[in-house]
């Protein structure tokens, strides 16, 4: 997304301009006018509730109208692809309120520190409590089959990123050097994207929705499911210090917004996918994949403290690839505006926990999805209905990550029929029951009908 350059003007000549650029104000007659920037990911699926789906609501245009202080409130929505060019420009003073992963959430604090233009952790978007945010994918084609493979391969990825974070800490478990082991190449989601298309990189480590993206379109099968890691990753906003300070009424107007947003995307998941795709052209079943009701994350605007601990063991992978130094996590996270935004509603979110896992279909023409008790019920109601699915989900046997049905790893034990994201992950199972043996789709379809 372009942005004009901001031309620098005297001092004299901006006490006469009515609209200011970020955050500050300007008189306008007896009133004035002030411009609140937000900086989001459309795509990154997981900040829908500070981004894309609160924008399409208009919740927080709304909280701020109903202040009531006399002041005329303009938000300036900016799109980027990734967390650090929204870091860049709050540091720079330019974006008042961010949304990103936890790791671009670190490097946000690191930078803000050493700048001078401290920001601060004051609400979650979507977690996964597992780590199931972040999957490592490979051709559809290609004969890697477990991250063992991987020793002495190419992978892409985005350093500095949350994917980047689960592709260490895999390799590292793997006995694999992250930094030796593989050839890393640093790359944006849609290069490494071409570039596993093209060949030119044998995986792809990413975040939301690229992986389930990639898979849906049948580009990528998953090699590794970073809930595998059973370390929680999330997304979260960041506010500057500064901005927080001295419009904490706006700050608390997005944080309520945000709430509202989230209510809405539980209450209204269908919806709420359709609504995300058509801003951002991703498909909807992609986006119900990690957003709906069982969906690979969870949203609650409530810092959790299993976050917090997870964020302070994040600071060690960020350390050893030299992308900052110690982080105070602990000065970081400042979650009184969103208590105070909240108020006894807080608790309750605090207290919330992820909705079990569980099978949906999404049947064509439907405003609602339908549950299952179990993946083997929704394979035998996909075999009654081939013509009318839209999309068909199942959590992994292990993991409980969600996964589309027909891309998922099936084993078949006795009269169970179990889904896997990754194909190691199924052969470990089956390996260790005896008379239990990975199953084709097709098969799997037969067996439940």
């Amino acid at each position: 997304m372009k942005h004009p350059a901001v031309t620098a003007t005297t001092a004299a000549l901006a006490l006469l301009l009515p609209l200011t650029a970020c955050g500050g104000s300007a008189e306008a007659g007896d009133g004035s006018t002030v411009t609140v920037t937000v900086g989001y990911q459309s795509k990154t699926i997981n900040t829908v509730t500070a981004g894309t789906l609160l924008r399409s609501l208009g919740y927080f245009e709304k909280e701020l109208d109903a202040l009531g202080d006399g002041t005329t409130y303009k938000v300036n929505w900016q799109d980027y692809a990734t967390g650090a060019p929204i870091t860049a420009q709050m540091t720079a003073g330019k974006i008042d309120i961010g949304s990103m992963g936890d790791f671009p959430l670190l490097i946000n604090a690191a930078r803000g520190r050493q700048l001078g233009k401290p920001t601060h952790l004051v609400s979650v978007t979507g977690y996964n409590l597992r780590g199931g945010l972040n999957t490592i994918v490979a051709a559809p084609d290609s004969k890697l089959a477990s991250l063992t493979d991987l020793r002495g391969k190419k992978v892409s990825t985005s350093v500095g990123s949350a994917a980047d974070g689960t592709l260490v800490r895999a390799l590292q478990r793997a006995g694999i050097d992250p930094d030796k082991g593989v050839e890393k190449l640093n790359q944006q989601p849609a290069v490494g994207a071409s570039a596993l298309a093209a060949g030119s990189t044998d995986a792809l480590s990413q975040f939301v929705a690229w992986p389930g993206l990639l898979a849906y379109q049948g580009k990528a099968k998953a090699l590794y499911d970073g809930a595998q890691l059973n370390l929680p990753t999330f997304h979260g906003v960041t506010a500057r210090e500064d901005f927080a300070e001295k419009r904490p009424a706006v700050l608390e107007a997005f944080l309520r917004a945000q709430a509202e947003a989230t209510d809405y995307l539980g209450e209204h998941p269908v919806a709420a996918a359709e609504k995300v795709a058509g801003a951002t052209g991703l498909p909807a079943e992609v986006v119900y994949l990690y957003n709906g009701a069982h969906g690979i994350a969870t949203f609650d605007p409530a810092i959790k403290p299993q976050l917090v601990s997870a964020l302070k063991q994040d600071v060690s992978v960020l350390k050893s690839a030299k992308l900052t130094g110690d982080v105070d996590v602990d000065s970081f996270v400042d979650d009184q505006y969103v208590r105070k935004a909240l108020g006894t509603d807080y608790a309750r979110r605090l207290a919330t926990a992820p909705a079990p896992a569980a099978s949906e279909v999404w049947p064509k023409s439907a405003t609602e999805t339908r549950a299952f008790k179990s993946p083997a019920q929704l394979l035998g109601y996909v075999a009654e209905h081939p013509d009318g699915i839209r999309a068909a989900y199942v959590p992994d046997a292990t993991t409980g990550t969600l996964w589309f049905a027909d891309r998922a790893v099936w084993v078949a034990d006795g009269d169970q029929l179990l889904p896997f994201v990754a194909p190691a992950t199924a052969r470990a199972y089956a390996a260790g029951h005896g008379g239990a043996r990975v199953v084709t789709y097709a098969d799997a379809l037969e067996r439940a009908s």
